[in-house]
């Protein structure tokens, strides 16, 4: 690699691991001050709190990431702008293209890593976090629903009270169906307990057998129940859909599907795990063109500024575009990805601006 190429992709690399410091360190700052309040709640005390708000930085890393390369970028092109190096450099020969060449290679490291914690750190640590919380707070995950957590599986409707952070149930209600849609039985259980693939033991059991004209109440003290509902399915209840690994997504998804539910909201979150991390590309083409423009007084701050506000509307972008395909069912690729397109096309005609002016 030439030397010009390895000094600017270090300049590049080392203004976007500062601002991601940076934005770390700010966000911290606030998740630490919203837990302050809570403790105090059951055993939920300050290391407590400082432990969540740590779980939780691989989530902020993932969301904050191409936000981050934007005005990383930014700022290390505005600062060699300010010093004239761009000039010089487009004045030895370096074109639009093989500067381009260099921020994309950069770009996909971080792309890179985003994936990375996107699917390997974040679903975990997110999950902890949200366990340590429940924990330590003396709460339950049903705590929060008038009648608890209502799931389809098969002919199979359930309806479970209280979910706890080990993934235990208390207070089961399973309404058995026949095909043709008439109850068939019900059964309570006090509690239980996921034993094996597909298998739960419930305790404290009273079985509602209904035949025609009559009914048949069966108390048991506990009892094996087969389904498809397991540990990875109840983690949804934790995370939201845009925090789980594709592993879990692919999994909640075929089983709402098995289902006849609804499974959009969880496609559009597949393909923006997919699409997500691929956003480091556009914001560095995003960043190129600002790095053309020539300003010693107040060209950086100004750029800087501009860039956390493309950054903020990247962001409601990328929100809205997926509540509206949700909403209205479109395209879930096309929900995911839309964004991205639309400042990818803004870089390119920025691009080919600059470039005529």
């Amino acid at each position: 690699m030439k030397i010009y190429r390895r000094y600017l992709a270090r300049e590049i690399a080392g203004g976007i691991a500062l601002v991601l410091a940076a934005f770390l360190a700010l966000f911290a700052f606030f998740d630490m001050i919203n837990e302050v309040k809570s403790v105090g709640d059951a055993s939920y005390q300050l290391v407590d709190a400082l432990l969540f708000v740590t779980l939780r930085l691989p989530s902020r890393i993932y969301e904050l990431m191409p936000v981050a390369v934007l005005i990383g970028t930014l700022y290390a092109l505005a600062s060699l702008a300010r010093h004239s190096e761009i000039a010089v450099l487009r004045a030895s020969g370096v074109s639009t293209k093989e500067l381009l060449t260099i921020l994309f290679q950069v770009a996909f490291a971080f792309a890179l890593v985003t994936f990375v914690v996107g699917e390997f750190v974040m679903p975990f640590s997110e999950r902890a976090a949200q366990q340590l919380r429940i924990r330590e707070r003396g709460r339950t995950m049903g705590q929060g629903l008038r009648s608890g957590v209502w799931i389809k599986d098969d002919l199979s409707i359930i309806n479970v009270r209280v979910v706890l952070p080990d993934n235990s149930l208390r207070d089961i209600f399973i309404h058995d169906f026949e095909r043709g849609g008439r109850l068939r039985s019900i059964t309570e259980a006090a509690e239980g307990e996921y034993v094996s693939p597909a298998v739960w033991r419930l305790k404290g059991v009273a079985r509602t057998l209904i035949e025609d004209t009559r009914s048949q109440i069966i108390h048991l003290p506990e009892m094996e129940w087969n389904t498809a509902l397991n540990p990875d399915i109840l983690a949804v209840l934790m995370v939201s859909p845009e925090r789980m690994s594709l592993t879990h997504l692919a999994a909640y998804t075929r089983h709402l599907s098995d289902n006849g539910q609804k499974t959009q909201r969880y496609d559009i979150a597949m393909w923006k795990k997919v699409l997500y991390p691929l956003a480091a590309l556009v914001m560095v083409a995003l960043a190129l063109p600002f790095g053309y423009t020539h300003n010693r007084v107040s060209g950086v701050s100004l750029k800087i500024f501009s860039g956390v506000m493309i950054g903020v509307l990247f962001h409601m972008l990328n929100g809205l575009f997926s509540n509206l395909g949700a909403i209205n069912g479109w395209s879930p690729f096309l929900s995911a990805v839309a964004p991205s397109v639309l400042f990818m096309l803004a870089a390119s005609g920025m691009i080919l601006w600059i470039e005529r002016r």
